[in-house]
Parts: structure tokens; C-alpha cells; sequence
């Protein structure tokens, strides 16, 4: 039988309901896991997302050309330190989702991140396309960067982003197996929820991403293929100014994903600037890290409210 790019046959219309039925029912979202109220009565939540590749991208693809290495390294020697003092002259806890091949490579990076205060989470070994990966060469290479990370710097990563945004067909059990919290890689809702597979839950939560809250789509550049920047990097704030308004009357979560590389730039980081200021003049805002949102997700799984156990965080206006 034909198939397509994804190893699935072409004429997807012959399928039995069982076969189709099957795929759907593979990774579903649940429950969704928001609070009546966020820790310290806040109306919002924000969780900042930062995916430090920097040369894993084209290191990944096997290109080691010293122009593409320059625009990853980029990230690390002028976008990260720059996004540290922004988060770190608003108040602001963010997540820094890092391969483990950043991190060997910036191990000083790695351990700021963890010592301002920010959570270091999983983000695969070397950018890998886990799609593409049988089941144990993707169980040993996540177990691998989370030893990694762990070892860089004293703490166990509890979260996970993959690298490609998406599940193979062990990826969900890999999670499980070795005891992730959270993942921050699916689109099935604005809000936290509880992953479930096969119509069964799993406990896990996910903090769901999207391309409108990511830097890349926006601004990244291919010299060799048609990945071109098309947007004003104020533009691309409104977009995001937009979306956090909505969270905000909605009383649920804005979450954004940057990269360092990306958003580091000057002109870029003007926006982010600005986006901040906007979240600033509302009250009633919560600044959470995804372990720290996940922790209150779970708390409305199990039935307790935000005010307890690691949700009595008061709210964060900065």
C-alpha cells in the first residue's frame, strides 16, 4: 500500500474505524487543570518559557559549518545573559527548557539558570527528532540528558518539552517510566490538563505550547531554503499582548516559549520588553515556572485547591 511521509498509508479514508479510532485515542487531553483561583487570589497565570538550543539545532542535522554554529552560539554568549537581566529587573521566574548537549557545552549557563532561580528543564539530548527514533534509543538518550542536566547542577529536572513538539509512539511511556512530572510539547487546550491515553489518565499534566506563543515561527531564517523572517517583532507582540489579554479575562494561563537565539536580538528583545510592561500594569498577575504551575495543576487533579502545599505562593506583580 502507498505511503505518505510518516510511514502511514496514503489512502487514510480506507482505514477501519479501528485503525483511525486508534491513532486518536492514542494521546488524548483530560481533565483541564485550572484552579478557581491561582495561588495569592491571582486572576492570571504567566509561565515564560525559554528552549536554549543553541548549536543543537544545526549540530542535529549534522551541519557543523562555523556560520551556522555562530548563529546558536549567539544564544548562549549574548541572547541568554541578556534575557537573565530582563527576567531578573521584573521579578520573573522563567523555565529554560536546554538539550543536554547545550548545557555540556554552556555548563555555566546551565547552573545560572537553576542559581537565579529559574527551573532547568529536559529538552531532549541533541535537539533529536524523537519521531524518528526507535523506542530505546529515545528512552536512553532522554534518560541521558536527564542525567545530565541533574549532574550540571545538583537538581532533578521534574519537566519535559520534546524536541520536536510531538510523541512517538513510546514517548508517553518514556515520561512515565522515568518519573516526569509534567511534559510542555502538546496543543490540545490554552489551559493545563491531564494527559490520557487510550481513555485511560495517566496523572501526568501537560502545559500545552502553541506556534502563535513561539518566537520561531515568526523570526527564524534559512539561507539555503524558504524559511524567511516576515514579521515586525512589534507586530508579533501584539499577538502575544492579545493572547495574554484573553488569559487574563478568561482567569487561566499565558504561556509563552522564546529562544534565546530568537528573541535575544536587540530589536527583539524590545518586544518582549514591552510585553512585560503590559503584564505589569495588571494586577493580580501570578509569574510561575512550568514545575510550579504543573505543582498547582496536580493540586486541582487531587482535589485541593491553589492555596495549598506548593500553590501558597502569593501572587507576583512586578
Amino acid at each position: 500500500m502507498p505511503t505518505d511521509d510518516f510511514g502511514l498509508p496514503s489512502e487514510s479514508w480506507r482505514w477501519p474505524e479501528h485503525t483511525w479510532r486508534g491513532h486518536v485515542d492514542a494521546v488524548r487531553a483530560g481533565r483541564r487543570l485550572v484552579p478557581d483561583r491561582w495561588p495569592g487570589g491571582a486572576r492570571v497565570a504567566v509561565a515564560l518559557s525559554f528552549d536554549s538550543d543553541h548549536e543543537t539545532i544545526p549540530l542535529r542535522d549534522g551541519e557543523t559549518s562555523p556560520g551556522r554554529l555562530a548563529q546558536g552560539e549567539y544564544g548562549a554568549r549574548v541572547g541568554a545573559p541578556r534575557i537573565l537581566d530582563l527576567l531578573a529587573r521584573y521579578g520573573v521566574p522563567a523555565t529554560f527548557f536546554m538539550p543536554a548537549v547545550s548545557a555540556l557545552v554552556h555548563p555555566e549557563e546551565s547552573r545560572a539558570y537553576t542559581r537565579d532561580g529559574h527551573e532547568l528543564a529536559v529538552h531532549g539530548w541533541i535537539h533529536e527528532r524523537n519521531m524518528l527514533l526507535g523506542r530505546e534509543d529515545e528512552k536512553e538518550l532522554t534518560a541521558r540528558a536527564l542525567d545530565t542536566l541533574t549532574t550540571l547542577t545538583g537538581r532533578r529536572p521534574v519537566g519535559i518539552r520534546t524536541p520536536s513538539w510531538d510523541f512517538s509512539d513510546s514517548t508517553l511511556d518514556i515520561m512515565l517510566e522515568l518519573g516526569f512530572a509534567y511534559d510542555s510539547s502538546l496543543m490540545a487546550d490554552d489551559e493545563p490538563y491531564e494527559i490520557v491515553t487510550e481513555g485511560r489518565p495517566t496523572g501526568l499534566v501537560e502545559i500545552p505550547v502553541d506556534w502563535i506563543r513561539d518566537d520561531a515561527p515568526y523570526f527564524t531564517m534559512d539561507r539555503y531554503g524558504s524559511v524567511r523572517p516576515h514579521s515586525r517583532p512589534r507586530d508579533v507582540r501584539e499577538i502575544w499582548t492579545d493572547e495574554f489579554d484573553a488569559a487574563y479575562r478568561d482567569g487561566g494561563v499565558f504561556q509563552l516559549t522564546l529562544h534565546p537565539h530568537v528573541i535575544g536580538h536587540r530589536s527583539r528583545l524590545v518586544a518582549l520588553r514591552e510585553l512585560l510592561d503590559h503584564i505589569a500594569a495588571h494586577p493580580g498577575v501570578w509569574y510561575a515556572t512550568h514545575a510550579q504551575l504543573a505543582d498547582v495543576a496536580r493540586g486541582v487533579l487531587h482535589g485541593r485547591t491553589a492555596a495549598g502545599s506548593a500553590a501558597d505562593t502569593p501572587e507576583h506583580t512586578p
